[in-house]
């Protein structure tokens, strides 16, 4: 079949579709040399198993680019394409209800990222695009309903069989308006966000929520502390109980089936390995079972554990361990309980001895991922071939990487052979009967090897005429057939090769009951109790040339055992001790006979023996590692670890937000036990059993300021208290930072901030000073700082109120010389002074300017600096002449005739003349604005309350404003009818 130049097509996705009328979809993809978008895409189509393909035309006449394409679960007839324009402007879907014969086009108006089928329902679908949104179909993709906009990316779940009561519900994570993350869950009929219900109390951590069998995983990150919360069959979520001082940086969840967690733990000690942990039926309480399993993170930050369940017996797990930077394969029987290494081959594949001798030497496999990047690293394993595991590896002391033998055993791990000395691909067929292989090489091939006797002989067989290199091995998913396909190519650009293998002509008949034998599981040991019971299977005997077919059925018996210590795991708080016989102790942190948290008076509680029976496990009778457990009645313990919080986690909240206190304790008696709830602002109450009822205590704060909140919890046994402090603030809008522009080196400046609203409390600032990373942090409005040296200096000033951060930058002038002259001004312009700081700075440039003109001193060596406050005062700064040359030349050389040494003693007579002529200055400063603005100062107030409003664009004076920076203007006009200076 002819698709797409492979060279640039090295992850290009080849699917299959499972029925029983014998046809093969496969859709080929041509992909950007440097990136994953899809440049061409041909879907083809088979019939007659694999034998022809033809090429199916969605669109005849237009270029169909398809991306993906998905099989409905409950009815394989069913099949949705992704597609697009080939410019990507137009989406649809092609839609199939007869096994790909037809396709419907349906135009849709977004770009799915992921399509999920309903795991029973047939028309059902979600679809969820890049930007975060999320849509639901109950036509099989005909019609589309926006459920959410603001969904985490590969965290949606449809519910569960079983568990969820309702097939529409949907659980989610998504984010909140404040850009917290919650778990969430809604119908599809209707999930707007008043219709969607938080399942957990409070924010989530982002990309944490995990849908799987009967329980539910989030995580909430508080400081640097991380809490892990599990809910079993949908009740309420409970804090995951680990060793106290696991201290988990990161948990892995590595299966729940059995109706049991599973999960890798990254204790605070450990970077590349994951210690792994079992737990009760509901989750909650964890034992750890083994120890250091390496651990790999993958693109995306995808963290893969080295540990691989073994299909088609329960119990059964690979691992590999790395200890002091060796890494070694181990496998266990009784899902955790016991670990050993693999047993080396005695020969090799020409049956020569093996020098590899136990304890030194032992088998390692490759099992979820290599550090050489072209070998596979799978394990290859069945449900329908029990006891059947074939893997690449090595035999010595540990793993080793560049190295890749391949070994198989078939009665599940107890014996090996080897089988050969390169990496292969495999492929299981009719129930494990045939195992293809093909040399896994860069190389061209045209045989492959298959096996009937369980890989102890092999057959080769040319399944082309033409040299291909191979690229994997496809078999028809879930059934089990003889029929396969090779793909690859012939070279590097040619198109695809796909290669029907067919072994049915080979076999010439069914297999009948003489034609098995059966076999009995057991461990490396020989011991045939395995997970309480002793297990047989069948299998095909060796001279038996003959097909098992689809009904075939592997497990012949399984008999109950008798409990031995081995049937029990240490319990939660326990360690297993391998000196003292396997006897599992107490550790330091724990106190078996300590009452459970939900133990309450009258009730009676059983006190850990320090055993727990492996889950799953079947034994009957003999030995009760539990069964010493002494019964104690649950006592009246005072409360302990008593906690007040507020939902959404908030510390900061504005004036008449609605909150929920939450109060949470961690042990004692709740029954019992009255809280007395002082909400700091004159509200108190007294609850009963606050902690177990959920009954919620809301709360409104009217006026700003802070608050002192206590809870006290008491009843005859003893008493706690918590408290917290809540910040009742309003945003701060903005912050204007006050700092004279000129500066003297090593002299006092003050900074002042000066914030709005003015009532905020409990601001803090953030003072940074020229270009240093480290700010002063005060909590007072002010700060005084010295300049040790001249130039430019930026100083930035930010606030912050737990609500809310602003900030301004201001830069200040700093020279080694220059003269501050006083100025005063009429007490006629204190009337129209609104005391805010762009009045103060437009009065500074408009008296700048006059003096400049009027004395011929260039403007940009004076600078006015009006001070706050009343009565209204400023001060003149006059730097040197020389401090910016380039800027002074042309202006200087116009009034050479006028100049003068401001640095001589004649300055001091400009300054008694500038201090009783700026009071004929202030007047005709007054004088304009009188002219300009009515006499009132409900004029002014109006002004000030239009400034509050548009604090963040100073620049955008009002009208009225702008007539007073134009007073000037009048100044000017008369400047030469009234003499003021005089030489």
């Amino acid at each position: 079949a002819s698709a797409c130049d492979f060279h640039m097509d090295i992850n290009s996705q080849i699917k299959k579709k499972k029925h029983k009328h014998l046809v093969i979809l496969i859709l080929t993809k041509y992909y950007h040399a440097d990136s994953t978008k899809v440049l061409e895409s041909s879907l083809w189509r088979s019939t007659d198993y694999g034998t022809t393909y033809s090429k199916l035309n969605l669109m005849p006449g237009t270029t169909i680019v398809v991306t993906s394409f998905y099989i409905c679960p409950t009815n394989k007839k069913k099949v949705v394409l992704v597609g697009s324009s080939i410019n990507e402007r137009d989406q649809m879907l092609f839609i199939s209800t007869d096994e790909g014969s037809s396709f419907q086009r349906q135009s849709i108006s977004f770009t799915p990222d992921t399509l999920i089928f309903h795991p029973k329902e047939e028309d059902k679908l979600l679809a969820y695009c890049k930007m975060g949104r999320l849509f639901a179909s109950t036509d099989l993709g005909r019609k589309w309903t926006l459920l959410q906009e603001r969904v985490t990316k590969d965290k949606v779940y449809w519910s569960v069989s079983g568990v969820d009561v309702d097939p529409d519900l949907v659980h989610m994570e998504m984010q909140d308006t404040s850009g917290g993350y919650l778990y969430v869950t809604c119908l599809i009929q209707n999930c707007s966000d008043k219709m969607v219900t938080a399942q957990f109390l409070g924010k989530i951590d982002h990309n944490s929520l995990l849908v799987q069998d009967n329980y539910i995983f989030v995580k909430v990150t508080t400081g640097n502390r991380t809490k892990h919360y599990v809910s079993y069959r949908r009740n309420e979520f409970v804090q995951m109980r680990f060793p106290k001082y696991a201290l988990p940086k990161d948990v892995q969840i590595v299966s729940t089936d059995e109706n049991q967690v599973f999960l890798a733990l990254q204790e605070w000690y450990q970077s590349d390995t994951y210690n792994l942990y079992q737990s009760d039926p509901q989750g909650v309480y964890y034992s750890i079972v083994l120890e250091n399993v390496r651990s790999t993170k993958q693109p995306e930050e995808n963290v893969i554990i080295d540990i691989l369940e073994v299909r088609g017996i329960k119990g059964v797990f690979l691992a590999n361990q790395k200890t002091d930077g060796k890494v070694t394969t181990v496998i266990t029987y009784n899902k955790g309980r016991d670990w050993e290494h693999l047993a080396p081959p005695s020969t090799d594949m020409n049956g020569k001895p093996i020098t590899c001798k136990v304890p030194d030497c032992h088998l390692h496999l490759h099992l979820r991922w290599a550090d050489n990047p072209y070998v596979s690293g799978t394990v290859h394993t069945k449900d329908s071939a029990p006891g059947l595991i074939m893997g690449a590896g090595n035999l010595g002391s540990k793993l080793v990487e560049y190295k890749e033998d391949m070994y198989i055993t078939s009665d599940c791990g107890k014996t090996w052979r080897q089988v050969f000395e390169e990496e292969h691909h495999i492929l299981y067929l009719d129930h494990g009967g045939v195992i293809v292989a093909i040399k896994d090489t860069s190389i061209p091939l045209k045989i492959l090897k298959f096996s009937i006797d369980e890989g102890r002989t092999w057959t080769v067989h040319n399944f082309t005429s033409t040299s291909v290199f191979v690229d994997g091995l496809l078999s028809e998913p879930g059934d089990e057939t003889l029929v396969m396909t090779v793909f690859g190519h012939i070279s590097y650009r040619s198109d695809w090769e796909l290669v029907k293998v067919d072994f049915r002509q080979s076999f010439p008949r069914q297999c009948t009951e003489s034609d098995y034998e059966s076999w009995q599981l057991t461990n490396l040991q020989g011991e045939k109790c395995i997970m309480g019971q002793e297990r047989t299977f069948r299998k095909r005997k060796d001279t038996a040339f003959c097909i098992k077919g689809k009904s075939y059925t592997s497990a012949l018996t399984n008999k109950p055992c008798q409990c031995t210590e081995r049937d029990f795991n240490c319990d939660y708080g326990f360690e297993r001790s391998h000196t003292e016989g396997d006897r599992c102790f107490a550790d330091f942190w724990y106190d078996p006979d300590s009452p459970p948290e939900d133990c309450h008076l009258g009730q009676s509680y059983e006190s850990s023996t320090g055993y727990r029976k492996v889950i799953s496990n079947v034994c009957e009778g003999g030995i009760n590692k539990q069964q010493s457990a002494k019964q104690h009645t649950c006592p009246i313990l005072p409360p302990k670890g008593l906690q007040v919080g507020i939902k959404g986690q908030m510390l900061a909240v504005a004036p008449g937000d609605d909150i929920t206190f939450i109060v949470q304790q961690e042990q004692g008696d709740t029954s019992s036990t009255k809280y007395q709830v002082d909400l700091g602002d004159g509200v108190r109450a007294i609850y009963q059993n606050l902690t177990v009822t959920d009954e919620p205590i809301q709360h409104r704060y009217e006026k700003p300021g802070v608050y002192k909140v206590t809870v006290k919890a008491e009843n005859i046994a003893g008493h706690d208290e918590a408290t917290m402090f809540i910040q009742v603030t309003a945003p701060l809008q903005e912050v204007h930072l006050e700092v004279v522009p000129i500066a003297g080196t090593n002299h006092e400046v003050n900074l002042t901030a000066m914030v709005l609203p003015t009532e905020a409390n409990l601001t803090v600032y953030y003072w940074w000073i020229g270009d240093s990373l480290q700010p002063t942090l005060t909590l007072q409005n002010s700060l005084l700082i010295r300049f040790p040296e001249t130039g430019e200096v930026s100083v930035t000033v930010q606030a912050s109120n737990g609500r809310s951060m602003v900030q301004d930058t201001r830069t200040v002038q700093v020279y080694d010389n220059f003269q501050v002259i006083p100025l005063s001004f009429s007490r006629n312009l204190d009337r129209f002074n609104p005391n805010i700081p762009e009045w103060r700075e437009d009065i500074g440039h408009v008296v700048t300017k006059i003096l400049a003109k009027i004395t011929g001193v260039p403007q940009e060596s004076l600078v006015t600096v009006v001070k706050p406050g009343l009565p209204t005062t400023a001060d003149l700064y006059v730097l040197p002449l020389d401090s910016k040359p380039a800027k002074r030349s042309i202006f200087v050389d116009k009034v050479q005739h006028r100049r003068m040494d401001l640095w001589s003693p004649g300055v001091w007579a400009l300054a008694v003349i500038f201090l009783i002529s700026i009071i004929a200055t202030g007047s005709f400063i007054l004088y304009k604005f009188k002219r300009k603005l009515p006499g009132n100062r409900n004029v002014y107030a109006q002004m000030h309350n239009e400034k509050e409003q548009e604090m963040t664009s100073p620049v955008n004076h009002s009208e009225d404003t702008q007539h007073i920076i134009q007073g000037e203007e009048f100044i000017d006009d008369d400047l030469d009818s009234v003499s003021i200076f005089k030489y």
